[in-house]
């Protein structure tokens, strides 16, 4: 990764780490590496012995490539970074790819504010402010732009260009939690003529579209 590119992530990092202090509970250690073998629960993750920590609980690797999650319908890829020495420090960070034409649906993080960075290629990207205003904040936004969405407000990315486009994310909570629109509405158990209500329209319609979220 060039120079340049490692900066303007690491800006992203330091502005998604403004955050933290609002919405997470500040640590009371200097870290609380996770430990997904503990039988504790709590609100997180339990913290690793500190005498067993490492320097590979601060790292992760891989970023340079696309990996993770891949959505066929919707043509991205998500690789999100684990790292065990981020618990309780209230921020987490994910590199999505999204092929021509694809799209981040349309949705929301409960808990966490998001600062998107560009990396390669071009997206619309942008978010809605909330009722009664509705109001649409989004730009197109190229190579080493920077756009923030405050936290719990809808929002979506799509790629309309003709390449690819990677973009690496980082989001204000630990667990910043993603409720996607579509899915809440069409991939669940409400009753169509409910969402036919909600959507000002009619049930044959619901449930041509909930059809389509049915295959694969």
């Amino acid at each position: 990764m060039a120079a340049a590119t490692l900066l303007l992530v690491l800006t992203v990092v330091a502005l998604g780490s403004g955050h933290v202090d609002a919405f997470d509970p500040n640590p009371l250690q200097d870290f609380c590496v996770a430990d997904p073998t503990s039988k504790v629960h709590e609100n997180g993750v339990a913290c690793k012995d500190p005498a067993a920590v490492v320097a590979e609980d601060f790292l992760f690797g891989g970023l340079d490539k696309p990996g993770g999650k891949t959505s066929k319908r919707f043509g991205f890829t998500a690789n999100q970074v684990q790292i065990p020495g981020l618990n309780t420090l209230g921020e987490s960070h994910v590199r999505l790819d999204v092929v021509p034409g694809g799209v981040f649906p349309v949705h929301y993080h409960p808990r966490a504010a998001e600062t998107a960075l560009v990396l390669e290629g071009s997206v619309y990207f942008g978010f809605v402010s909330s009722y009664p205003d509705n109001k649409l904040y989004a730009k197109v936004l190229r190579k080493g732009d920077v756009f923030a969405v405050p936290q719990g407000l809808v929002h979506f990315l799509y790629n309309n260009g003709t390449a690819p486009a990677t973009l690496y994310a980082s989001l204000s909570s630990q667990n910043p939690g993603l409720v996607l629109l579509g899915n809440s509405l069409f991939a669940g158990a409400l009753p169509d003529d409910l969402v036919a209500k909600t959507l000002l329209t009619d049930a044959h319609t619901v449930q041509t579209i909930k059809a389509n979220f049915r295959r694969p």
